[in-house]
């Protein structure tokens, strides 16, 4: 029996797709909405009901059970066409219900609106892939549609081919293991091995570092490779001597190639639990002559070739090197050594060049590198990129004239650098003196500003629009101001245009000021006690003083206290407090520039709700547009047009948006100019959206604008550490910055902020701790000496990789499921007899990592109930460990901001979805820690 569902035929009509398209597609959830669609279907004959079929309701042919006797299998037979009718029935009259009826109307709705945006974007994806055209080798949008398209038949087929080979292949290989080779010299599973071995040597360093564009088969088959290999490289695996030994050199080159270093570790793993098994069989007699064993050239030149990949410029007398033998093989056990403190040794040098901001300024920490690449693109009409021609530039180029700058700030159609003395130099266009060079000339090369009084300069703001205008303070905290001064913009209590830099003096005199900005008729300033100073067009309540007055000298903003942070833009400004949670704006809400959710103009500052609970490291005012950037790495944006990086340039977004195509990649930096922005990536990768009509984005064309964040192209492989957007150009350069600490998610071998990392660490320590003050040590090691500083070389790494977290403000989700057995382990070891030695690392490790090892707030005060004596004379039961985690535990609770948590005043600073809140800035949370810009590595006080 069929089912009798009222069939329809469809006619989808090609010119009806754009109408579909903007249909609100959240109408469907309801009956009524379905309805309104499914009658516009019928109405343009899109959907054509046909005659309903004739309804059968006879059943199976029954026989007569009285008169015939039927066999067990014909009433099996009967049974079953009995309980289909019955089936087919019961389908039939549910399929005839109205939720039937409104589910088929919501699917047709749902098929068509699909196939209007399939045949809009997809196709077009298709047919841009075929013309090869800039846009799309430049890594669009379609482009990235288009290439994660599903799986054809033939992608399954070719899998299915690679995984049945790789398994014959390991299958072969383990059988000619087994088996005698047919004559001397012929081993195939060794000649298989030593073949892909020569292939991963001859491959340039870093090969497989990138694991995106390794195709996922090919990231399957590494997986299945390495596997293989683990399980060789094992005594007991049934390969011959040769093969293990080649099994884990080829693991090496593979894990080298991969530049990570949870494969280095892992390779260690393996090497050290093979060498135990060698030991174990040493120790009963068992072993053969060259077991545990690894080729010494092999392994050398995988060690070099890493070190020349970092340019370590280590003495060579300190480098572990392991024992040659005569036969050209070494130790797998000295090895694994060898290269795990090279890993440790790499890591603590990145650590130390990941210095503190204010160590950075005051001389303390070496630069890493003297020279600065400056990438420039977009406008360049008055030779504000100082390139020959005035013509735009539509994708980075190198600009030699900027080779030593420090920082940057691309203005209004001009340009100022930094260098690291803290003179200024200009360039571009001079209306109105804004470039400070005593007149309202262009200036086509770099030129130097005078000060004075003579001062070393830290920062420079200068205005992306109106008639332009630029502050800049000094290292000191003093501010000077020049370009145009309408109304009472420079805030020297006039109106005049100052063509020379010129010293705010007034309520700023005095205040050591940490940070500026220039908006487009009006000016801040923030001091490092946290005080907000505004002057200039005082319209649309854009100064913050509760009225539309101007102001030409600065003016404390007195209804906010603790700001860290100010962003002018066109006729608003935002505000960020220092501990980064909570964000302001006031002036003009056209567009939802503001994100209060409304449009309305806002006298005083206001909280923008919807950033509540988030920690903003950085916030931007722009034309039309704001943007937010979290201390996890997230963009938020809110106002209107393609600065919103939503897909579309008419959009509007009232309350702050996460810019869902960054949502993957971790942002440590945000730029705005007039209407478009840039994004730097932690990975070192500049992304622009936005007004493309000078080129500004980067895209190799100047059509646009751009709405979703693109990479600017042609900057692969440049370490970009700063970006600036102009009112129409931008630009990247390599040095360091001074503002913020920089920390590598990733380094090639070293570093590796991610939860495996920790778990590898946290599984050593568990592994080789235990009997620790046993005269005999664990296996492999052949002394305590040995097995003391393997276990110190653990707790060296684990360090480095919680002081870097820290430094890069990373929330402390990164530990994952690690914090508590890490946290337990480590006070574990302070109550137990361990060497001095070990304490000590244990102790420095705690004093690093204490924030990200905490508990939440809750938890905390378990805990602190539970190791609380209850009198002065239980306080000596307490053992090491317990009185140092109660230390930790009472620093961590002065923080007001718990002490209004546990009173019920606000939430818990440490919820699960928000990092604790010293991680927005990398510091800890405590001043006991460590004041604000300090080095991340805390000593906490140690209980007698």
């Amino acid at each position: 029996m069929a089912l009798m569902i009222p069939p329809v035929k469809l006619k989808w009509l090609e010119h009806l797709n754009s109408s579909w398209i903007t249909e609100d597609s959240e109408s469907i959830a309801t009956r009524e909405g379905v309805s309104v669609l499914h009658s516009k279907l019928l109405a343009n004959k899109e959907v054509v009901l046909l005659p309903q079929q004739v309804l059968c309701l006879k059943g199976p042919q029954l026989p007569d059970f009285e008169r015939e006797s039927l066999s067990s299998d014909e009433q099996e037979h009967y049974l079953d066409a009995l309980l289909g009718s019955q089936l087919a029935l019961a389908k039939m009259v549910c399929s005839d219900s109205p939720f039937a009826a409104a589910l088929r109307k919501r699917l047709l709705v749902l098929q068509r609106i699909f196939y209007a945006l399939s045949n809009k974007y997809h196709d077009k994806g298709k047919v841009k892939q075929q013309q090869h055209s800039p846009e799309n080798n430049s890594g669009s949008a379609d482009m990235h549609s288009v290439s994660e398209r599903p799986r054809s038949s033939t992608d399954a087929l070719i899998e299915m081919g690679v995984r049945t080979g790789l398994s014959l292949l390991f299958a072969l290989l383990r059988q000619s293991w087994m088996m005698p080779p047919p004559g001397p010299g012929l081993n195939l599973c060794n000649d298989v091995i030593h073949t892909a071995i020569d292939v991963v040597s001859s491959l340039p360093p870093l090969s497989l570092a990138n694991e995106s564009k390794i195709p996922p088969m090919g990231l399957d088959c590494l997986a299945q490779v390495t596997g293989f290999l683990k399980g060789v490289t094992m005594p007991n695996s049934g390969a011959d001597i040769l093969g293990r030994r080649l099994a884990s050199e080829l693991l090496l080159g593979l894990a080298a190639q991969r530049g990570s270093l949870r494969y280095l570790l892992e390779w260690i793993e393996m090497a050290l639990a093979a060498s135990a098994v060698v030991s174990a069989m040493e120790k009963s007699k068992a072993a053969l002559s060259q077991e545990g064993l690894i080729g010494y050239d092999c392994f050398m030149n995988i060690l070099m070739q890493m070190r020349r990949s970092l340019g370590s410029a280590a003495d060579r007398n300190q480098w572990r090197e392991p024992t040659r033998t005569a036969d050209g093989l070494c130790s797998l056990y000295e090895a694994a050594l060898c290269l795990f403190e090279e890993v440790c040794r790499m890591a603590s040098d990145y650590s130390r060049t990941c210095a503190s901001p204010d160590s950075i300024q005051t001389g303390e920490a070496p630069m890493v590198s003297e020279t600065c690449e400056v990438y420039v693109w977009g406008s360049n009409s008055s030779h504000q990129l100082v390139e020959g021609t005035q013509e735009k530039i539509l994708q980075p180029k190198l600009a030699p004239s900027f080779a030593d700058a420090q920082t940057i700030e691309a203005g209004q159609y001009c340009t100022f650098v930094i260098s690291s003395d803290g003179s200024v130099r200009a360039c571009g266009k001079g209306s109105y003196g804004r470039l400070g060079l005593g007149d309202s000339n262009n200036q086509s090369t770099l030129k130097k500003l005078t000060f004075e009084p003579h001062r070393a300069i830290k920062k420079v703001s200068s205005s992306k629009g109106s008639d332009g205008h630029t502050l800049a303070f000094t290292t000191e905290g003093e501010v000077f101001s020049w370009g145009d001064g309408d109304y009472g913009k420079l805030g020297h209590g006039n109106s005049s245009t100052q063509k020379y830099p010129k010293l705010i003096q007034g309520p700023l005199q005095g205040k050591v000021v940490v940070c500026v900005s220039a908006g487009y008729r009006h000016s801040a300033a923030v001091s490092e006690d946290g005080e907000l100073y505004t002057w200039g067009e005082g319209d649309f309540g854009r100064l913050g003083h509760g009225d539309s007055n101007s102001r030409n000298i600065p003016t404390l903003v007195k209804d906010i206290s603790n700001v860290g942070e100010v962003s002018c833009g066109s006729s608003h400004t935002i505000a960020l407090s220092k501990d980064g949670r909570t964000v302001w704006s006031f002036g003009g809400g056209d567009n939802g520039k503001l994100g209060h959710g409304d449009t309305n103009r806002v006298y005083k500052p206001k909280v923008v709700e919807a950033l509540q609970g988030m920690f903003i490291r950085k916030v931007c005012a722009g034309s039309q547009s704001s943007l937010a950037l979290t201390s996890t790495g997230q963009v938020y944006a809110w106002g209107c047009g393609a600065c919103l990086g939503c897909g579309s340039s008419e959009a509007t977004a009232l309350r702050p948006k996460l810019i869902e195509e960054l949502a993957t990649t971790r942002v440590v930096d945000i730029s705005i100019g007039d209407s478009h922005c840039l994004a730097l990536s932690h990975d070192n990768e500049v992304y622009a959206w936005g007004n493309n009509s000078m080129g500004q984005c980067g895209q190799g064309n100047s059509t646009g604008p751009i709405t979703k964040p693109k990479k600017a192209i042609g900057l692969d492989g440049v370490a970009i550490q700063q970006i600036s957007a102009g009112t129409s150009h931008s630009l990247a350069w390599t040095a360091l910055p001074r503002d913020r600490q920089v920390v590598a998610w990733h380094r090639p071998y070293c570093v590796d902020l991610e939860e495996s990392t920790f778990s590898h660490l946290r599984s050593f320590l568990e592994r080789y701790c235990d009997g620790i003050n046993s005269e005999v040590p664990p296996l492999p090691f052949p002394s305590s000496r040995e097995h003391h500083n393997f276990l110190k070389l653990c707790l060296k790494l684990l360090s480095n990789h919680l002081a870097l977290a820290l430094a890069g403000g990373v929330a402390t989700s990164i530990l994952g499921r690690q914090a508590r057995p890490l946290r337990n382990l480590l006070f574990r070891l302070m109550d137990a007899s361990v060497p001095d030695e070990i304490q000590e690392a244990v102790i420095e490790t705690l004093s690093v990592g204490a924030t990200m090892l905490l508990p939440p707030l809750r938890e905390r005060m378990e805990l602190l109930h539970s190791l609380l004596p209850q009198g002065p004379d239980r306080w000596e039961s307490l053992s090491k460990g317990q009185r140092m985690q109660l230390d930790i535990i009472l620093t961590s609770l002065q923080d007001h901001t718990h002490v209004a948590s546990l009173l019920g005043y606000s939430s818990p600073p440490d919820a699960p979805e928000a990092p604790p809140a010293g991680l927005a800035f990398g510091l800890p949370t405590d001043p006991s820690y460590g004041s604000p810009g300090a080095t991340p590595t805390h000593t906490w006080p140690r209980s007698s």
